[in-house]
């Protein structure tokens, strides 16, 4: 703590209203309050002496820590990972977790694992590709409702792209289905539109950030995987080698060792499962039938063939 510093504030953000322990430099709780989780609300419960703020990773942490460092205090975003000393626990209040933020921020910060919050713009050019991401996935589900119903009619769609499937497959559908399925296929008309114009959205988006375009080189790797890797890892400088950006995303294997046993576990699945999800998917392609023969991919073929029931994911 450093000298400045005399009191630690846990603040357990809430939806609607926030928790607020303090502890003074002795360990001991000098203040609790409730205050509403706005921005009036914050500003008057801290309008106070410079102290160490620590709160969780959610959907309220940004502006909050934005605000309360305007306001001259040391932040500290903790990684709700690294509590399970919260969420583990038999007495689980807002109360309760406010004064355990406050108590871990002050015996070592780094036991909070702490995290940065990216850029304001950054984080609305990501927010486009989530924003693509959902229109996809309402796709994905409305071509499966209509091949699932015309099935229990004795209809068999053929196999095609999602963004095909209007054009190769209205026709098909029987007569007595039509008021039914009508509405979706418009729909799936309307998505299709938007999709690609976010498409086109992410295509300008990308020229801004002039990483995407080595991210992108391999094949199978396409604008909106480099985009969304670019736009994550931010500031490629904080990484001190380069395997660490795999663990940040969550791409590594847990470990569990003791004694001689040292068993081969899932990835941990940290970080953005977005992000984590087109990796993967990329890299699928790039080991897959179609993929063409590169050195990224006779890399990836020489590490499945190292052996154990999980070289070929590895």
């Amino acid at each position: 703590m450093t000298k400045d510093i005399s009191e630690t504030i846990g603040c357990d953000l809430g939806d609607r209203k926030s928790e607020i322990c303090v502890v003074d430099a002795e360990g001991q709780v000098v203040e609790r309050r409730s205050v509403a989780t706005t921005e009036r609300g914050m500003k008057t419960a801290f309008c106070r002496a410079r102290a160490h703020v620590v709160i969780e990773v959610g959907g309220h942490s940004r502006w909050v820590s934005a605000l309360l460092q305007s306001l001259g205090h040391r932040v500290t975003v903790a990684n709700p990972r690294r509590l399970k000393l919260i969420t583990g626990s038999c007495n689980k209040t807002d109360r309760h977790d406010a004064e355990l933020l406050a108590r871990l921020g002050r015996a070592d910060v780094q036991l909070l694992a702490p995290t940065e919050h990216r850029g304001m713009q950054a984080q609305a050019d990501l927010a486009v590709i989530k924003a693509r991401d959902a229109l996809v996935a309402t796709r994905t589900k409305l071509v499966n409702h209509i091949r699932g119903t015309v099935k229990s009619f004795g209809v068999r769609l053929p196999a095609c792209s999602a963004a095909s499937f209007t054009a190769k497959t209205r026709a098909l559908v029987p007569e007595q289905l039509g008021v039914a399925l009508d509405p979706v296929y418009r729909a799936l008309e309307a998505l299709e539109v938007q999709i690609r114009a976010q498409d086109k959205q992410i295509a300008r988006i990308s020229k801004r950030y002039p990483e995407t375009q080595a991210v992108s080189q391999p094949a199978g790797v396409g604008s909106v995987t480099a985009l969304a890797f670019v736009l994550t890892v931010e500031n490629k400088e904080r990484f001190a080698k380069s395997r660490m950006v795999g663990a940040y995303f969550g791409l590594r294997p847990r470990k569990h060792e003791s004694g001689q046993a040292d068993p081969q576990l899932r990835i941990t699945k940290a970080g953005d499962p977005l992000v984590r999800r087109l990796l993967v998917t990329s890299a699928q392609y790039v080991l897959g039938p179609f993929g063409p023969d590169t050195e990224l991919r006779r890399w990836g073929q020489e590490m499945a063939k190292r052996g154990g029931r999980n070289a070929k994911r590895r």
